[in-house]
């Protein structure tokens, strides 16, 4: 239900003309995955932030699965995380907020034709910055990517570097192989 908002004409006298915007606060839970603990943040029907294995100060704004009242939202997220790490599910189609995470045009349009990259498949640094309009920023895509705040759902594991190796990743190069090699794996089965 949609709040009225007084117009300047109704407000009573002496109170501000609207009223101050209300933030909302986000649902932030913590959850076990094979990649280490995973700390997730939600506003509404939106993923709002994907931490891979938070350390010990940030580990504390997520309070464990058990200690948290679930929504039904919530618990369809989780699920489908689980399916990926199981393999049984190749999208994981769920809803994410950019526009809350304020990120500068460039840096959206970069993780938009990340999120286009397939399951299973690979892009190169370069590869992305050509197709975000920044031909040769290859090293700017990269430096982007890895302040992801989001990633599996904006799959910056598939960006690869044109040479051999996983490259960087915000989880580590050894959890990005991990998730290439569960693509790879279940997407040939």
């Amino acid at each position: 239900m949609a709040q009225e908002i007084a117009s300047p004409a109704q407000a009573p006298v002496g109170a501000p003309a609207w009223p101050a915007a209300r933030t909302v606060e986000p649902l932030r839970v913590l959850i076990p995955s094979p990649l280490g603990s995973l700390g997730l943040e939600f506003v509404g029907r939106s993923v709002t932030r994907l931490v891979i294995d938070p350390a010990d100060a940030e580990k504390v704004l997520f309070p464990t699965l058990g200690a948290v009242e679930t929504t039904e939202f919530m618990d369809e997220a989780l699920g489908r995380l689980s399916e990926y790490f199981a393999g049984a599910r190749r999208n994981l189609d769920l809803p994410y907020d950019l526009d809350r995470i304020g990120l500068d045009a460039l840096s959206r349009r970069i993780f938009e034709e990340t999120a286009r990259i397939p399951y299973g498949l690979t892009r190169t640094y370069r590869n992305v910055a050509t197709s975000s309009g920044r031909t040769g920023a290859y090293r700017l895509i990269r430096s982007k990517l890895m302040a992801n705040p989001l990633p599996i759902l904006v799959p910056c594991h598939r960006v690869v570097p044109r040479r051999s190796g996983p490259g960087s990743y915000i989880g580590g190069a050894k959890r990005k192989a991990q998730l290439l090699a569960l693509e790879r794996g279940n997407a040939a089965g």
